[in-house]
């Protein structure tokens, strides 16, 4: 059985601090609190410009 990697979407915008990509990450997370679907995983990657992007998947190969 072949392990696939995760296909992840990045959100457009770029943040200047770890605590502006931790509000979008938890506004992605809330949309799907109490949902009918499994919610995507999202993390905070930080570039090496030391600003930070969040990504999110809904594949379940994790």
């Amino acid at each position: 059985m072949k392990s696939e990697l995760p296909r992840w979407i990045y959100y457009k915008q770029v943040f200047y601090s770890k605590f502006q990509a931790g509000c979008l990450k938890a506004k992605i997370e809330d949309n799907w609190h109490n949902g009918y679907e499994i919610g995507p995983l999202v993390e905070i990657k930080k570039l090496k410009s030391n600003k930070y992007v969040v990504r999110y998947t809904y594949d379940e190969t994790i």
